[in-house]
């Protein structure tokens, strides 16, 4: 289902226990978890915490330990998973109920991270005692390689056979959030 143009909005019940919330960096995925996984009463797992070191400026962990970390997160009965990481996507899509793909423009994703790199400090999903600046490397993932990211994501959302939404701009996720009554 298209949230984006379609007549309705799949009801948040429809997407299970386990609900993946894929989408650009910086398009709202963690807010969205962490609104879903207070209102079903689930826990809520955000990627970038897992594959980062606390207590840094996002430094990643090694390859294996994220890998592990994500395996023993998914094995969980109930949980609203928030991050792509492509590394262990197959794994975590075979163990979800549902699926919520994010697809804000990249204007809005840049503003996005400006805006909560030198303001947010403490924001769902960031890092536990993190620091933060403005990289170079992330403007250029969200300009450049978000857009390739976007068209694999649509194929895949296309190919799953899963309760599935998928919200095409910012106004659709905020129609999504009053439809299913969330709190940001």
């Amino acid at each position: 289902m298209d949230g984006g143009k379609g007549p309705g909005i799949v009801e948040l019940a429809e997407l299970g226990d386990r609900i993946c919330i894929l989408g650009p960096s910086n398009s709202g995925k963690s807010t969205l978890a962490t609104a879903i996984g207070r209102k079903r009463r689930v826990p809520v797992v955000h990627l970038d915490q897992l594959y980062h070191l606390p207590d840094t400026d996002w430094t990643p962990r090694p390859t294996e330990e994220f890998v592990a970390l994500h395996d023993e997160a998914i094995k969980g009965e109930r949980w609203v998973m928030d991050g792509n990481y492509s590394i262990c996507m197959p794994q975590r899509l075979e163990r979800a109920t549902g699926l919520i793909l994010l697809d804000v423009s990249t204007l809005l994703s840049l503003w996005r991270y400006v805006r909560r790199t030198l303001f947010q400090s403490d924001r769902q999903g960031g890092l536990s005692g993190g620091r933060d600046s403005i990289k170079w490397e992330m403007v250029r993932h969200i300009s450049v390689t978000t857009p390739g990211n976007r068209r694999r994501y649509a194929a895949m959302f296309q190919d799953l056979d899963l309760p599935r939404i998928h919200l095409t701009s910012a106004e659709a996720v905020r129609r999504c959030y009053a439809a299913w009554r969330l709190e940001r």
